[in-house]
C-alpha cells in the first residue's frame, strides 16, 4: 500500500536545465573559459569533476574542483532564487497527494543549500522529510538517498513511489525496493528512461495522480 512519494528535485520539481547551463556559462566567463550549450548538453548529469575536466584545459587538483564547484552552485542558486522555475504541474500534484494523505519527501544528490532553496520556494510544510547528497555515503544509483528518505518518513521502502528523471535515480529507486516513475525532462529521452525499467514513464507531472501512484504499489 502506498504511503509516501519521494521526489527528485532537478528535472522533476524544478525545471533546472537552463539554470544549470547559465551557471556553468557564468562560471566559465569568470575564468576565461567558453562553455557552449552543446558542451553542456553532452555533459549534463555528470559529476562536477567530469564536467570541469571537459571545460578546463589546465589540470585541476581537489581544492580547485571544490572551489569551482562551490562557486558554480552559488551562481545556480542566484539564478533560481531570482526566477524560480517550478516544473509544470508540480504544485497541483503536491497538493493532491497531500489531500490523499500521502507523506512527501525530496531525495536529491544536490548540496544542502540547493535543497533548502527548493524547500523554501515550494513550501517546507509540504514535505515531511528531505535528503541531500551530503546526508549519505553513496549517491545514486546506490539506494542510500531513497532508503534514508523512507527511514525519515517512517515507512517501508515497498510503501514508497519515487519520481525521477534520470537513469541513475531510477536505478536507485529500484535498488531500494521502491516503485519508480520516470519523468521525461530536458536532456533525457523517453527511450533512455524506459531502458532503466521504471514502473511508469510520463511526459508531464499532470499525467500523475494519487490513484495512479497507488496502483504502482498494489500487489
Amino acid at each position: 500500500m502506498l504511503k509516501a512519494v519521494i521526489f527528485d528535485i532537478d528535472g522533476v520539481l524544478v525545471d533546472s536545465y537552463h539554470a544549470h547551463f547559465l551557471s556553468w556559462r557564468h562560471l566559465g566567463n569568470e575564468h576565461g573559459v567558453t562553455v557552449t550549450e552543446e558542451q553542456f548538453a553532452a555533459t549534463f548529469g555528470r559529476t562536477s569533476r567530469d564536467i570541469l575536466s571537459a571545460y578546463w584545459d589546465q589540470p585541476l587538483d581537489e581544492r580547485d574542483v571544490q572551489r569551482l564547484d562551490a562557486r558554480k552552485e552559488e551562481l545556480y542558486r542566484e539564478i533560481v532564487r531570482a526566477d524560480f522555475p517550478m516544473m509544470y504541474g508540480a504544485e497541483r500534484l503536491l497538493d493532491e497527494l497531500a489531500v490523499a494523505g500521502l507523506a512527501l519527501a525530496v531525495g536529491s544528490s544536490g548540496p544542502p543549500e540547493n535543497v533548502d532553496l527548493v524547500l523554501e520556494k515550494l513550501g517546507r510544510h509540504r514535505f515531511a522529510a528531505s535528503v541531500n547528497g551530503f546526508d549519505v555515503e553513496h549517491g545514486k544509483p546506490a539506494p542510500d538517498i531513497f532508503l534514508t528518505a523512507a527511514r525519515r518518513l517512517g515507512v517501508e521502502p515497498s510503501e514508497c513511489v519515487v519520481v525521477e528523471d534520470a537513469v541513475p535515480g531510477i536505478q536507485a529507486a529500484k535498488a531500494a525496493g521502491m516503485a519508480a516513475v520516470a519523468l521525461v525532462s530536458t536532456g533525457h529521452t523517453r527511450y533512455e528512461l524506459a531502458a532503466a525499467h521504471p514502473d511508469l514513464v510520463v511526459g508531464w507531472l499532470d499525467e500523475l495522480s494519487a490513484d495512479i501512484l497507488k496502483h504502482l504499489t498494489t500487489p
